[in-house]
């Protein structure tokens, strides 16, 4: 048997723990194992595909990012081709790709990626690829896995980062808005505001009201506290608005969402008068070790991919489904995005100790 392990999207600790394990477990079978660079652009000519052993993996369970690059332009079925006078046109290669991975005798591929990954292992699967993939954001929003890799470790990021500016905003009595990741899910700044007991949180679950977030504020004024931490993601919108993009994306990439905190804290400054400050926590949050947790469930991921493959588990997901890890269609995990419950019980919870949502 010969596998080839690829990663896409945008990277998340624990990426390089998933292929050691898969490559540990594939060599322990007596398989060969290839390693895609950047995504799939090594089997269409654009980059390398590598030999992976156990030399190769020693040693990088720990480490951030991935030996073999990534990229979120990287689609074969929508392939950005740049053009003689600088603009792009989109072509499908998806059959070139195939070919190539006839051609190098790949038996299976292990697609290691999020939601976009997943869509394009899903077309792979029904093109007669066999493939398997390990589910992998920070944002926590693939359906049918408890939970991703590199999710605790960006909670843990932002959570570092509240509790540095409790201190500095305490000092001025300041307002402080931080924006962290999440175009569509509120996890990572529900996660991180509750356990760093920020004070508002904005998720794009629950639209917001910039009159809640400065009642909540003065409501805290009243009371003898002068300052104040907001947490919001990225893609937390006001009620009856949308969400804030920055700039115009590339091709082959979904619209760059962000830039809410700068608009809020000015908002904010403007309706109470009190001196706001806002910053980007930004790719903070994707980088560093992973936390013991992500290299847990990364390696857990890692030989579960290779025992689907074994089984034939071929357009099927690993996921963690407590306490097991399981496998499921691709078509379920992409048929409901996983977004926060405006009734769960950590949103109850953070109410209940006072946390305002701004709604």
């Amino acid at each position: 048997m010969r596998i080839a392990i690829s990663t896409g999207g945008g990277d998340a600790p624990g990426l390089n723990a998933v292929i050691r394990a898969a490559v540990l477990s594939a060599v322990d079978r007596g398989w060969h194992v290839l390693g895609i660079k950047r995504g799939y652009a090594g089997l269409m000519g654009d980059d390398d595909v590598i030999p992976l052993g156990r030399d190769q993996v020693r040693g990088i369970g720990h480490l951030g990012g991935t030996i073999l690059r990534t990229t979120n332009r990287g689609n074969p079925f929508e392939y950005p081709v740049k053009q003689p006078d600088g603009s792009y046109i989109e072509i499908d290669r998806s059959d070139e790709l195939i070919e190539n991975a006839r051609n190098l005798g790949i038996d299976a591929i292990i697609s290691i990626g999020g939601d976009g990954s997943l869509a394009i292992a899903q077309k792979l699967a029904r093109k007669g690829v066999r493939i398997v993939c390990v589910p992998k954001t920070i944002d926590n929003d693939v359906s049918g896995t408890i939970t991703t890799f590199g999710f605790d470790t960006a909670v843990t990021t932002a959570m570092e980062a509240i509790d540095k500016l409790h201190t500095t905003a305490e000092s001025h009595d300041r307002v402080i808005v931080m924006e962290v990741m999440g175009r569509h899910a509120g996890f990572i700044a529900l996660h991180s505001g509750v356990a760093g007991a920020a004070h508002v949180i904005l998720i794009p679950e629950i639209p917001y009201s910039v009159d809640k977030v400065c009642e909540a504020i003065e409501e805290r004024e009243r009371r003898g506290r002068s300052f104040d931490v907001i947490v919001v993601a990225e893609g937390a919108y006001p009620k009856g608005g949308e969400e804030s993009v920055i700039g115009d994306s590339l091709p082959g990439q979904a619209r760059r969402v962000g830039g809410v905190a700068e608009g809020l804290a000015r908002q904010i400054g403007e309706r109470t008068g009190k001196e706001c400050r806002s910053l980007v926590l930004g790719h903070l949050q994707r980088g560093g070790m992973p936390t013991g947790y992500d290299r847990l469930l990364a390696t857990r991921f890692g030989g579960a991919a290779v025992q689907a493959i074994e089984d034939g588990k071929w357009g099927h997901m690993v996921a963690l489904q407590s306490p097991d890890i399981v496998t499921v269609p691709i078509e379920k995990a992409l048929g409901m995005p996983r977004r926060v419950d405006p009734k769960h019980d950590l949103v109850r919870t953070a109410r209940r100790v006072g946390i305002s949502f701004g709604d």
